[in-house]
Protein backbone atom coordinates (compact mmCIF):
# COMPACT_ATOMS: atom_id res chain seq x y z
CA UNK A 1 0.00 0.00 0.00
CA UNK A 2 1.23 3.49 -0.87
CA UNK A 3 0.23 6.63 0.99
CA UNK A 4 1.03 9.97 -0.65
CA UNK A 5 0.10 13.60 -0.40
CA UNK A 6 -0.12 16.05 -3.27
CA UNK A 7 -0.42 19.84 -3.23
CA UNK A 8 -2.68 20.89 -6.08
CA UNK A 9 -2.72 24.49 -7.34
CA UNK A 10 -5.90 25.19 -9.29
CA UNK A 11 -6.34 27.96 -11.82
CA UNK A 12 -8.07 31.19 -10.81
CA UNK A 13 -11.61 30.56 -9.54
CA UNK A 14 -11.25 26.80 -10.18
CA UNK A 15 -10.71 25.49 -6.63
CA UNK A 16 -14.29 24.26 -6.13
CA UNK A 17 -14.43 22.42 -9.46
CA UNK A 18 -10.99 20.85 -8.90
CA UNK A 19 -12.00 19.73 -5.38
CA UNK A 20 -15.13 18.11 -6.85
CA UNK A 21 -13.06 16.35 -9.52
CA UNK A 22 -10.55 15.14 -6.93
CA UNK A 23 -13.31 13.84 -4.66
CA UNK A 24 -14.72 11.86 -7.60
CA UNK A 25 -11.45 9.95 -8.00
CA UNK A 26 -11.07 6.54 -6.44
CA UNK A 27 -8.29 6.47 -3.80
CA UNK A 28 -8.21 10.28 -3.31
CA UNK A 29 -9.31 12.30 -0.30
CA UNK A 30 -9.19 16.10 -0.16
CA UNK A 31 -7.69 16.84 3.25
CA UNK A 32 -7.65 20.65 3.17
CA UNK A 33 -8.20 23.72 1.02
CA UNK A 34 -6.45 26.97 1.93
CA UNK A 35 -8.17 30.37 1.66
CA UNK A 36 -5.98 30.98 -1.42
CA UNK A 37 -7.35 27.80 -3.02
CA UNK A 38 -4.35 25.48 -2.59
CA UNK A 39 -5.53 21.91 -2.13
CA UNK A 40 -3.93 19.09 -0.14
CA UNK A 41 -5.00 15.70 -1.47
CA UNK A 42 -4.22 12.33 0.09
CA UNK A 43 -3.71 9.30 -2.13
CA UNK A 44 -3.94 5.71 -0.90
CA UNK A 45 -3.06 3.21 -3.61
CA UNK A 46 -2.12 -0.45 -3.91
CA UNK A 47 1.23 -0.03 -5.68
CA UNK A 48 3.70 2.40 -7.27
CA UNK A 49 2.13 2.09 -10.73
CA UNK A 50 -1.29 3.13 -9.45
CA UNK A 51 0.26 6.05 -7.52
CA UNK A 52 2.03 7.32 -10.64
CA UNK A 53 -1.08 6.95 -12.81
CA UNK A 54 -3.22 8.80 -10.28
CA UNK A 55 -0.63 11.57 -9.86
CA UNK A 56 -0.45 12.01 -13.64
CA UNK A 57 -4.25 12.05 -13.86
CA UNK A 58 -4.40 14.81 -11.24
CA UNK A 59 -1.66 16.80 -13.00
CA UNK A 60 -3.61 16.70 -16.28
CA UNK A 61 -6.99 17.43 -14.70
CA UNK A 62 -8.96 20.35 -16.14
CA UNK A 63 -8.40 23.44 -13.99
CA UNK A 64 -5.14 22.24 -12.41
CA UNK A 65 -2.17 24.54 -12.91
CA UNK A 66 0.28 22.34 -10.99
CA UNK A 67 0.43 19.29 -8.76
CA UNK A 68 3.40 18.44 -6.55
CA UNK A 69 3.87 15.24 -4.61
CA UNK A 70 5.21 16.22 -1.19
CA UNK A 71 5.07 12.91 0.68
CA UNK A 72 5.18 9.24 -0.22
CA UNK A 73 5.30 6.20 2.04
CA UNK A 74 5.19 2.55 1.02
CA UNK A 75 3.88 -0.16 3.34
CA UNK A 76 5.13 -3.51 2.10
CA UNK A 77 2.90 -5.85 4.09
CA UNK A 78 1.21 -4.07 7.01
CA UNK A 79 -0.55 -7.26 8.19
CA UNK A 80 2.77 -9.13 8.41
CA UNK A 81 4.34 -6.29 10.37
CA UNK A 82 1.45 -6.35 12.86
CA UNK A 83 1.82 -10.11 13.30
CA UNK A 84 5.57 -9.80 13.88
CA UNK A 85 5.03 -7.12 16.50
CA UNK A 86 2.59 -9.28 18.47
Amino acid sequence: MNISSVIVIPGPDRAQSVVASLNALHCVEVAAVSPEGKIIALLETEDDRETIQLYEQISLMDGVMSASMVYHHKETEPEAEILLAA
